[in-house]
């Protein structure tokens, strides 16, 4: 899996773990933040909220222009300076006054044009690493890589934010409101070690970085045709339609399948059921899952036997833990649902890559367009097991007025459904970012990457239809409107198949 790969993806992977899990720490909490510090209510928090997501996910677009002028490894340099500006004002306790507020509007504008310069761009350069022929073969599981790399800091986040505030709270002192900070500053350091390793391992993808005057990139530009141009941009901008709808269903995981577990899941585990809820087993399964890939795929005694102890100290820990529970049922909440989407992108990374990797060898390796309009598919059922796990139960109007005396379900529903999903997610988000550093023209990657981002955009600010059908609908009716989008969506990706390859 990470056999002769460039040094340069690791560094620009781990340079980018660390400001997703400071970018994931604050996100966590900075909803909870805006309605404590500065007495918001819910529709106004949320306005701030989607509207700095919306910067963050379409300014990359504005990013990838500046950088296919000046050069993709300045505007991440120039982000990273950037995105630090706008941590560091979030992170000094201010109050919840008008000063405060004022600054952390400005915080927030800096931290969304920053990730602007800084995401989309970053990406590109993971891309130019394989423009040379022998690797090229490489860049979807490079891009795969990249992507589990991302869904580390993700997956620490939220646990991190929490345990930081009620540290800062209950040890250090400091009140409800001033602990936020703790939290943002632990973002802010993130981004320092970000800093520290994108400039230390720089040398390893310098060459990538581009510029205004790059004589590769200018002759690549000769090489193509306005014809080819234009066919390449169509192919993008079609999968790009697509993929505002992937977005809008899957991040319904923040929205209506939230709404789910706060209003149709059982409140509480016990035994079993309560070990997925703890983070440090969660991880467990991942070593024991990368420990096995290692295990089989080691020529020596010696990584075997260093595998193999890794192994059985993850399942040693996962004993203790189950023999540690007193009985005591625990509370789930349901925000911590969210965690099960970055661990099984982080656990099941190496499975999806296997299974491409054995289908190459047999020369049956489905496209990255086809690999899309599959993700498409499997997101579809996601929602299907929703539909299942609905069956009988009430609307959540009726469910509201019932209230505990409610129909409550297994959390195994939703689980199932992240799962499923994060399946999804593997065969559409990392195969996505591939074909688009792949097909796009070279005077246009930083902007067709960009418009990547726009998609995405487009398809959180349409999360919200999810919350209006959220109510008075039956869960059925809910659960199939996503069906239906993902199905029409897959059938749209092949019926334009042979376009989308033909560029490939």
């Amino acid at each position: 899996m990470f056999e002769n790969q460039p040094k340069g993806l690791y560094a620009l992977a781990l340079a980018n773990t660390g400001e997703r899990f400071g970018y994931y720490t604050m996100i966590a909490v900075f909803a909870l933040f805006l309605r404590a510090n500065f007495g918001l209510d819910p529709g106004t928090a949320g306005l701030i909220y989607s509207s700095f997501l919306g910067l963050v996910y379409f300014l990359p677009f504005v990013g990838g222009i500046m950088a296919d002028k000046f050069g993709f490894g300045k505007m991440v340099t120039l982000g990273i300076g950037i995105m630090f500006i706008g941590y560091l004002f979030l992170s000094i306790p201010l109050g919840g006054g008008t000063l405060a507020f004022v600054c952390m509007l400005a915080a927030l504008l800096f931290i969304s044009f920053g990730t602007g310069l800084f995401k989309g761009n970053l990406q590109v350069m993971v891309g130019n690493l394989y423009d040379s022929p022998e690797l090229s073969s490489k860049r979807d599981s490079a891009f795969s890589i990249f992507y589990m790399a991302i869904n580390i800091g993700a997956l620490f986040a939220p646990t991190a934010a929490v345990k930081i505030k009620e540290y800062a709270e209950n040890s250090l002192g400091f009140s409800g409101n001033d602990a936020y900070h703790f939290s943002f500053a632990v973002a802010c350091l993130s981004l320092v070690l970000s800093m520290l390793i994108y400039f230390i391992f720089r040398y390893t993808f310098k060459h990538v970085e581009g510029g205004s005057r790059d004589k590769d990139q200018a002759v690549a530009e000769e090489e193509l045709s306005p014809a080819d141009t234009k066919a390449r941009i169509v192919a993008l901008c079609l999968v790009f339609a697509v993929v505002v709808f992937f977005w809008m269903a899957f991040h319904q995981n923040g929205l209506s399948l939230t709404y789910f577990a706060d209003e149709f899941t059982q409140r509480s585990a016990s035994g079993v059921q309560s070990m997925p809820f703890d983070v440090v087993n969660l991880v467990m399964i991942v070593f024991i899952v990368y420990a096995l890939f290692a295990f089989f795929g080691s020529k020596t005694g010696k990584g075997k036997g260093i595998s193999a102890l890794v192994i059985v100290a993850a399942i040693g820990v996962l004993i203790y833990k189950y023999m540690s529970l007193d009985g005591e049922a625990i509370n789930v909440s349901a925000p911590i649902f969210q965690q099960f989407n970055p661990f099984y992108v982080v656990a099941l990374t190496p499975v999806s890559m296997a299974i491409f990797a054995s289908l190459a060898k047999k020369g049956k390796e489905p496209s990255a367009p086809r690999k899309i309009a599959y993700g498409m598919l499997v997101a579809a059922a996601g929602f299907g097991v929703m539909l299942l796990g609905s069956i009988g139960l009430p609307s959540p109007d009726a469910q509201k007025t019932a209230g505990d005396l409610g129909m409550f379900v297994s959390p195994n529903w939703l689980i199932g459904t992240y799962l499923v999903l994060t399946f999804g997610e593997l065969l559409l988000s990392p195969m996505g970012i591939s074909f688009v550093s792949k097909v796009a023209p070279p005077k246009y990657k930083g902007m067709m990457m960009g418009g990547w981002f726009v998609a995405t955009a487009i398809g959180n600010l349409l999360v919200m239809v999810g919350g209006y059908l959220w109510g008075p609908l039956p869960l059925w009716m809910v659960w199939s409107v996503f069906i239906t989008l993902c199905m029409l969506s897959a059938i749209f990706m092949f019926a334009i198949m042979k376009k989308l390859e033909k560029v490939c």
